[in-house]
């Protein structure tokens, strides 16, 4: 007997969701519209995570490097972060404060446009503005961060200072396999199928019209999700517009003909090509090998991404605590690290990535606001290279901050998004009334 496609996808839904949705060492769960969460952690995994910590084994320390991180975080912060977690971290405290300052909510969208899977269980935040005339505004995060990079700006953002500056309505998801959104069961989830299931989130919410903020990875997918939704996506502001140079760009820097941005540009993004790729290359091509061992060391995994975030935030602003360190682990520890670390490698397979260098992504048609921060890989990035990419119309160049802009400097960050999106007629938000 033939059935419809309605009644197919119908049953296949109930298949789907018999199965159930889940995130290990939580009791989290999803359904077909968004419900309350708050993290719950099972305290066995927490009490199983410390132990792990206090009995890891330390490196045989290598003298004389230069720089002293030159081969990752140097000893004395495995050492400090170790005895922070062992002596003074407390998970407890630590997740009652984050389900205090953050409205969380799981749900199960169904994008439609997706060559992917037309389940995908979400973790997000969603924090609505009193004000009526607040503009839906989407941010999404990167890695090695999650949800927890709105944490800072978010009352800015819902409650401006006063009312001549615009406000938003903020949602922020977690990207399948980072801190509470499964990670993806089968291969082929990369950036264009989250920015599927982030379009259908805010449709979800009935914001069928909205801007995007985001930087690292979130500046990827956004620049998807405008470019396959230009009817829905107003405008957009990112912190990581990376456009990769081309042969005559650096024929033009052999000749010494190239600016003085664009030469730190060249600068900069050879030094992150050159000297830090080395974490990318395995995550594209084997982070289930890595997984192993990071999986079973919370401590390893942590000096894994501290590695990373220590070197990008402009420390004369910015420095990271125990506290901070931990927690940000603690996002991609309590599921497992594996789909945070594979998404790197179906975005090479989608060409985010070509080889060792940026690939070309989709071209973003509507508005663009781009902000560049000196402790960030793509500073310098001249106007019109950015342009390349898209209909960008505003370039930012701060003197201070690094690659967590939001986090870093959220109130810098807060004071970018005011001017451009309180522009109705330049960054288009007139669609919401604002002039």
């Amino acid at each position: 007997m033939a059935i419809s496609i309605a009644t197919f996808a119908f049953l296949l839904s109930l298949v789907q969701n018999s199965k159930g949705f889940s995130i290990p060492n939580t009791d989290t769960t999803f359904q077909e519209t968004p419900q309350p969460f708050n993290i719950n952690v099972d305290p066995s995994f927490i009490s199983d995570v410390r132990n792990r910590v206090q009995q890891a084994r330390a490196p045989v320390q290598v003298d004389g490097l230069n720089p002293p991180n030159e081969d990752g975080a140097p000893l004395a912060n495995w050492t400090t972060i170790r005895d922070y977690w062992v002596n003074e971290y407390n998970w407890t405290e630590t997740q009652s404060n984050i389900n205090r300052q953050l409205h969380q909510f799981t749900t199960i969208v169904h994008p439609q446009n997706s060559s992917y899977n037309s389940f995908i269980p979400l973790h997000f935040v969603h924090h609505r503005s009193p004000r009526t005339d607040a503009i839906p505004f989407l941010f999404i995060h990167g890695w090695p961060g999650s949800f927890l990079e709105v944490s800072n700006i978010i009352d800015r953002l819902t409650n401006p200072p006063n009312a001549s500056l615009p406000a938003f309505h903020v949602v922020a998801p977690s990207i399948p396999g980072f801190a509470f959104s499964p990670a993806p069961q089968r291969p082929g989830f990369g950036s264009g199928a989250a920015a599927h299931a982030f379009h259908a989130l805010m449709l979800q919410l009935n914001y069928t019209k909205y801007v995007i903020d985001g930087g690292d990875y979130g500046g990827v997918i956004l620049r998807y999700q405008a470019n396959y939704y230009p009817a829905n996506v107003v405008s957009v502001s990112d912190n990581l517009w990376a456009i990769q140079p081309s042969s005559e760009d650096l024929r033009r820097l052999e000749q010494g003909l190239t600016t003085p941005d664009e030469t730190t540009y060249i600068h900069n993004l050879e030094t992150f090509i050159n000297e830090g790729p080395g974490y990318r290359i395995i995550q594209e091509h084997q982070p289930l090998a890595l997984a192993y061992a990071l999986t079973d060391s919370p401590l390893g995994f942590t000096m894994w991404i501290y590695s990373l975030m220590g070197p990008v935030v402009d420390p004369r602003d910015f420095a990271w605590t125990p506290q901070e360190v931990i927690t940000w682990a603690m996002m991609y520890i309590i599921q497992g690290p594996y789909g945070g670390a594979r998404f790197y490698k179906e975005n090479l397979k989608e060409g985010t990535w070509e080889g060792f260098e940026f690939g070309t992504l989709p071209y973003v048609s509507q508005p663009v606001m781009i902000s560049e921060l000196p402790y960030d890989i793509w500073f310098g990035l001249p106007l019109d290279w950015a342009q390349r990419g898209g209909n960008v119309k505003v370039r930012n160049v701060h003197d201070r901050g690094g690659h967590f802009f939001a986090y870093e400097r959220p109130q810098t960050l807060a004071e970018d998004l005011w001017r451009w999106y309180g522009d109705g007629e330049l960054s288009g938000t007139k669609v919401f009334g604002i002039k």
